[in-house]
């Protein structure tokens, strides 16, 4: 027994001293010891897969497979497959290189990459990857370790894009080979299955341009982008030049301030340093950087390039942002206009002077749980401290105590959002409970300095879940509550300067999207009467044709879509949130990914060619997409009369024309303009523009479910869509038709009875052209107009209870409604509005007389005499009233109904009874005033249900911006 325990504690001697072998290559000035193994363990090394440490952590390998470059400055790449077809991700980087045999590496991601051998030469024309390649980690001058904050990783594998990591290697000097050894340097990578709230990305600003002059001593390399898409967290920069770099910083620019990013010598261990905690990036920001070079020392201009050499101006930005919107790789290369950097702060002109054990202990970002990590940092900067006279040790202490979490070197940790929503979800239960804690935002004040994002959240939540024990407003309407949809005049509170707005989406967090059409308009010279497009020769449209906003502020959010799109039409989401849209000019139907990155997924049709076959479309105007099968449906269009329905993937299916309950009169689509899918009915309608009417049909079958035309419409109906709210609302916006005149306004129908529940048009101006319309989830509508270029937003209020007519204005009887209310009881056979209404109003009264009951106990106890008179008086004045009422109801009953004033069956409520009438739960002041002389029932009947949409001057209407053309009737039979 004594030799097999002897075996067993010697094995575990060796294997715990070699799990402490400090790598000088991560930290030291000499080549890594494993750039010196044989031939065979680097490869072996190299086909290690993965190293499991637990069901849902893992890490891989990714090395070169022992290679030995034969000339200075040769690239190298290696392709490595992600060992996983689901979703993981990589939360830490351990580079294993030495400066003096690797000048730089870069791990990209990517799904095909050029070759699958063990590796190739990368810097000829074949390049990295056949496909867009993100970079993911990039490491020189004997960087340590990059380790991410918690909750976030970059993301690969499953539906990622990215099922290979490629590493490249640029070999820098030859003469390091002269022994002839076999590289096999590399990054290991950890990673996780578990997924991760936050992904990670990369934005690389890069300077192609810049020439170096020979002696001069300052070359200054700008480059600045606008930012357009979503809310990004800076929590790492990285610079990067070669020998003639002196500074390198990144700035966000907001309002003309700039903001720090990070700003760092290229000269020193080009790792990833912890980034300004204050800066976010979003929506109509400028992100900008300057490299520094000097070309003292120099006999001729240097160049942006590849080799030693040549120079590089690079400065990377490692980001997070919610796993919902990520992007894992952005870059701007534009040279920055010297007005803008005029205002770039003093500081990124002075160059950066330090040492390289400062630097060190800088560059740790956070702390691996593994004590050889650890202990490598520790060694390596106490190596550092004998270069340094100074007393760095304790500053390197300090550091590491400072840095066991990476909450403080970061804007945000994400960790904390456990312990933010147990204390979000208490607050709301209070604020169901009616319990004062204050308002929301004071409540969470305490946390603005802190951790600014983390409030963000924390009230996106509140109002998520706050807007979930509300009824939906729409729902309001369906159940014919005294509610009407009006403009909200404040929004968008900034200028969206918006082209011809022609369709409108939600995305998957009821986002609002605007699809519009720039600087381009659809006119008379547009198209041929072939129906080509004329106007080629202006290339695309130049602005992000794409815009996502905040529905409650109008803020932009993200733009894309630059120099895609003729002529936009419609737009729909499917629920990967990518959008599916058709040109009119390019007769095609486009997927472009909704990531902000512009990639082109699927394309249908042939390019500025119309056609009626099942492989071209003729002006295309709408999709809807199924949202369990993925299905796609086309209407099809200002030329053809048909719905197409594809697969997902684009393949044709079927297609359909107009139909009708009677197929002996069926009348054909004239112009179908816009689609909707009903999830809850698996139907789609189509609003057929020039017959102004809406259709629907089953969308497995296209069989014919049914028409809605009303008069209403005034010969044309624009746009649809649909609501699952009160057992189904179709919301409509109507058209100016040649033939007959109405006016423009929106609907809100009842997609059972076909009855029409509530219009609504703007207060200010009128609509011009509105050309498509969508629903919120809280019930809020939006309106795009091409005519005017312009997107109305409306919400649900209270029906208006006072209205004016030829100068008479009728006020509301609140006070008297209200005091009926508190004293009489509902009868059995009142509506359930009007009792929902009564016990609002009881609640209301409640809440004011305990206000008032407050106000008295801190104020001075008043004379109860003084209370005591009024009350006297009011009884005194309302006895005779009482009688003489007594006498009215006796005088009818004896001369049997002759009375004009007669009794309903729920007159038992008084007064509010008699002034209602039949329309119990409602106050109607038309049915009060018509028996009284001088109204007309009739008029004052609209003006109490329509508000002010009957009145608008119909005259200030114009139709200059019409750019879409009506069709001319169907011919008549002449029979």
């Amino acid at each position: 027994m004594r030799v097999p325990v002897f075996y067993a504690v010697v094995l575990a001697f060796f294997c715990h001293s070699d799990s402490l072998e400090i790598q000088p290559s991560l930290y030291g000035s000499t080549r890594s010891q494993e750039a010196i193994l044989n031939p065979s363990d680097c490869s072996a090394r190299t086909k290690q897969q993965q190293v499991l440490t637990n069901p849902n952590n893992f890490s891989v390998d990714v090395r070169m497979p022992g290679v030995s470059p034969t000339g200075s400055d040769t690239y190298l790449c290696m392709a490595h497959p992600v060992p996983t077809s689901r979703d993981a991700y990589i939360v830490d980087f351990i580079p294993h290189a030495s400066m003096d045999t690797v000048h730089h590496m870069l791990l990209f991601g990517c799904k095909t990459p050029v070759s699958t051998r063990s590796f190739w030469d990368c810097g000829s024309v074949q390049g990295t990857c056949e496909d867009e390649a993100s970079i993911m980690y990039a490491w020189a001058r004997n960087a340590p370790p990059t380790k991410l904050p918690k909750d976030v990783g970059f993301k690969v594998g499953g539906n990622s894009g990215m099922s290979y990591f490629v590493l490249q290697i640029h070999y820098g000097d030859v003469s390091a080979f002269r022994d002839h050894h076999r590289d096999c340097s590399g990054v290991t990578l950890r990673m996780t299955s578990k997924p991760q709230p936050f992904i990670a990305g990369i934005y690389l600003l890069m300077s192609v341009d810049t020439v170096i002059l020979p002696g001069k001593r300052v070359t200054n390399a700008d480059i600045a982008c606008d930012y357009t898409s979503y809310p990004i967290y800076p929590f790492a920069f990285r610079t990067h030049t070669h020998r003639l770099g002196k500074v390198v910083s990144g700035y966000r620019i907001r309002d003309g301030k700039w903001s720090l990013i990070g700003r760092q010598s290229p000269q020193l261990p080009q790792a990833f340093y912890p980034a300004n905690k204050e800066v976010d990036v979003k929506y109509g920001d400028t992100v900008a950087a300057r490299c520094v070079f000097t070309g003292e020392g120099r006999t001729s201009k240097t160049y942006i390039g590849g080799t030693s050499d040549d120079e590089m101006c690079n400065f990377y930005i490692m980001y997070y942002m919610d796993s919902k919107h990520a992007i894992p790789f952005l870059n701007c290369m534009a040279t920055g206009p010297k007005e803008l950097f005029e205002h770039i702060p003093a500081e990124a002109n002075v160059p950066i002077t330090g040492t390289t054990g400062h630097m060190n202990s800088m560059m740790h970002m956070g702390h691996s749980t593994d004590n050889q990590d650890n202990r490598l940092l520790l060694d390596a900067n106490k190596a550092e401290k004998i270069l340094d006279p100074g007393d760095l040790y304790s500053l390197v202490s300090e550091l590491l105590g400072q840095s066991k979490d990476v909450v403080h070197v970061h804007r945000y940790n994400p960790s904390k959002l456990q312990r933010a929503q147990a204390d979000l979800v208490a607050q709301i239960d209070s604020l169901m409970q009616k319990t004062d804690l204050g308002s929301p935002s004071t409540t969470l004040a305490f946390q603005t300095r802190e951790d600014p994002v983390l409030v963000r959240d924390r009230v996106h939540r509140f109002h998520q879940l706050e807007a979930t024990t509300k009824l939906p407003r729409s729902k309001l309407l369906a159940e014919g509550q005294d509610f009407h949809l009006e403009q909200d005049s404040a929004w968008p509170q900034g200028s969206l300067q918006l082209g011809q707005v022609s369709g409108l989406a939600l995305d998957s967090d009821s986002n609002l999207v605007i699809f519009h059409r720039g600087d381009h308009h659809w006119g008379a010279d547009s198209f041929n009467s072939q129906a080509r497009y004329q106007q080629r020769s202006l290339g695309p449209i130049q602005q992000s044709a794409i815009l996502v906003v905040e529905p409650a502020n109008g803020n932009i959010l993200k733009a894309s879509g630059r120099n895609m799109f003729y002529l936009p039409h419609g737009i729909t989401t499917d629920k990967e949130n990518n959008y599916w849209v058709t040109d009119v000019a390019l007769h095609q139907v486009l997927k472009v990914s909704g990531d902000g990155r512009d990639r082109i997924l699927l394309t249908l049709g042939e390019a500025f060619t119309p056609g009626s076959d099942s492989n071209h479309f003729c002006k295309p105007t709408d999709v809807a997409v199924d949202t369990e099968t993925g299905n796609i449906f086309v209407s099809d269009g200002y030329c053809n009369s048909r719905i197409l329905k594809f697969s997902a993937d684009g393949k044709y299916l079927s297609e359909w024309g107009a139909g009708s309950s009677d197929r002996r009169r069926r009348i054909p689509f004239q112009i179908p303009h816009s689609l909707v899918f009903l999830p809850d009915r698996k139907e789609v309608c189509v609003a057929d523009r020039e017959n102004g009417r809406i259709q629907c049909f089953i969308a497995e079958t296209a069989e014919f479910v049914k028409e809605i035309k009303k008069d209403e419409f005034g010969g044309e109906v624009f746009a649809i869509t649909y609501s699952t709210a009160g057992g189904g609302l179709i919301f409509a916006v109507n058209g100016e038709s040649p033939f007959r005149s109405a006016p423009l306004k929106g609907f809100v129908i009842n997609y059972s009875t076909k009855d029409i529940l509530d219009t609504f048009s703007p207060n200010k101006k009128d609509f011009k052209m509105p050309h498509d319309i969508v629903e919120t989830r809280d019930g809020s509508v939006f309106v795009g107009d091409a005519g005017s270029k312009a997107v109305f937003k409306f919400t649900t209020q209270k029906l208006h209870r006072s209205v004016k007519k030829a100068g008479i204005k009728v006020e509301e009887l609140e006070e008297m409604e209200a005091y009926v209310r508190t004293n009489v009881r509902p009868e059995r056979n009142m509506s359930k509005t009007a009792a929902v209404k009564e016990m609002q109003s009881v609640s209301q009264q409640t809440q004011s007389e305990a206000k008032a009951k407050e106000e008295k106990k801190s104020a001075a106890k008043p004379n109860t005499a003084d209370g005591v008179l009024p009350a006297i008086i009011t009884t005194l004045l309302l006895i005779p009233l009482l009688v003489v009422i007594s006498i009215g109801l006796f005088i009818c009953w004896r001369k049997n109904n002759r009375c004009e004033v007669k009794t309903e069956p729920s007159s038992r409520v008084g007064i509010l009874g008699k002034i209602r009438g039949k329309a119990v739960g409602s106050l109607n002041l038309g049915n009060f005033f018509a028996s009284h002389k001088g109204y007309s029932r009739q008029g004052f009947d609209q003006l109490s249900t329509e508000g002010s949409d009957q009145e608008r001057n119909d005259d200030d209407s114009s139709d200059s911006e019409n750019e879409e053309y009506s069709a001319l009737p169907p011919p008549q039979s002449s029979s």
